[in-house]
């Protein structure tokens, strides 16, 4: 696939910075969104995946260096994927924990069968893929789960772009799960959360979860 802007930019020396300053053990995970919403990263997941088999196949879109799948490990889950663009933060997440599957693959054309996964999440990725692709994202991330989409993103009732980094044209906010109900008919709400953060309660995040 011809790489686009967004990806480009991530796999230069902007992705080396933002792994460098985002490595969380669970715990710190946990900490941090405390500081920012008042709810851990454990408090959200317990809440979200509660009917979730810790066996069940899941895949990240965009696991980085992996803080998102090493916390399901914490918490019990065994069959732990994830695709990445960075070939640095893949290294980098393989060396953190056993049993985590990680291989290059971008949202936009995930490398793996239909429907081979009980549940697909993104946890801040949709926000950096642009308007113009986000629809090829749904579309392959609906494509690879037979069950679950579940996702949290920043949260605004309109596209909205924002500048990341002092740059345009790398990260928007919306009504992501929206969006993938208006394409994808058959996909219901099981459970949706919105969480202000705690220095500026202006500013929401969205938690949801999706059932095909």
């Amino acid at each position: 696939m011809e790489k686009n802007f967004q990806r480009q930019t991530w796999e230069d020396e902007f992705g080396k910075e933002y792994l460098q300053r985002n490595i969380y053990t669970p715990k710190h995970l946990d900490e941090f969104y405390e500081n920012r919403y008042t709810l851990s990263r454990t408090d959200l997941n317990n809440r979200f995946l509660k009917n979730i088999n810790k066996d069940a196949k899941i895949l990240e879109v965009g696991t980085n260096i992996g803080n998102q799948l090493l916390h399901l490990q914490s918490m019990g889950f065994k069959n732990l994927y994830g695709i990445e663009i960075q070939e640095r933060a893949i290294n980098f997440a393989k060396k953190r924990a056993d049993n985590l599957n990680i291989i290059k693959g971008d949202a936009l054309d995930i490398p793996f069968k239909d429907a081979y996964f009980d549940l697909v999440f993104t946890s801040g990725v949709l926000i950096h893929i642009s308007p113009d692709n986000i629809n090829f994202a749904i579309d392959e991330i609906y494509r690879v789960t037979n069950s679950y989409i579940w996702g949290f993103e920043y949260y605004a009732k309109e596209y909205t772009d924002l500048m990341y980094q002092g740059n345009k044209n790398l990260m928007w906010k919306a009504d992501f799960m929206k969006l993938y109900k208006e394409r994808k008919k058959d996909l219901v709400k099981l459970d949706e959360l919105k969480v202000s953060y705690t220095d500026d309660k202006n500013l929401i995040d969205q938690m949801f979860l999706l059932q095909k």
